[in-house]
This record gives structure tokens, sequence and C-alpha cells, in this order.
């Protein structure tokens, strides 16, 4: 299987098990100017910013090792713009990591917060 197809697959059973978790989704692949979040949901009351890394295996290590500062700060800057975009200033908001490793999902709520990019940017 090649890069894509984990990718794709990856993202259609992170998507679907937060379905199945209950999880209305708003949007899938929202590309903004600075960066691009794979799962936009909303759990509740709250909108879920979603980032999805899939693998088949550790050689390169596990998916949420793949979740940087980098991009914890690109994925932060791209929730605001969207917030702003879809006037959802002030609500509440998280950000998650599925990790699906050889087809087994791993749900990480409130994996890092807006203050995490913050800190990294210095």
């Amino acid at each position: 299987m090649n890069k894509r197809e984990v990718w794709v697959r990856g993202e259609t059973a992170a998507r679907d098990y937060l379905r199945a978790k209950g999880y209305a989704i708003l949007e899938e692949n929202y590309a903004g100017q600075i960066g691009e979040i794979d799962i936009i949901a909303r759990e509740g009351e709250t909108i879920v910013f979603v980032e999805v890394k899939a693998r088949e295996n550790t050689d390169f290590g596990y998916p949420i090792e793949a979740v940087t500062p980098q991009k914890v700060r690109k994925i932060c800057r791209t929730a605001e713009q969207y917030l702003v975009q879809h006037r959802l200033l002030g609500k509440d908001v998280r950000f998650d990591v599925v990790s699906v490793l050889r087809g087994e999902i791993e749900h990480i709520e409130s994996a890092f917060t807006l203050a995490d990019a913050a800190k990294y940017s210095k």
C-alpha cells in the first residue's frame, strides 16, 4: 500500500470513528491560507479540530510523533482562521489527534491547545 492509500484509509477510519462516537463532521480537509486541517467536527457545543496521522508500521516512529511543534502551530493558526471565517469566535474549541496504526485507532482528546502553539512560536 502506498502513502496516499494509507492516508486515505486513515482519514476514512478516523471520520467513521468520530461519527460513531456522535461527532458531527463539519469539514474535511479544510485548507486555509496557512495550512490544512484534516477534520473539523462538533461534539456537543465544542468545535473539534482533528489532526489524523496514519501509518502501516513504526519504521519511522509512531503516528503521534509526526505532530511536531511546527505542525501544532500551523493547525492552531489555521483553526483561528476557520473560526473567524465562520463567525465562531468565542466558541469552545479542542484540538484532538486521531492516530491510525495498522488499522488500530487511538483518539487523543485535547492533544494540544492554542497556548501550546503560542509557546512553540517563541
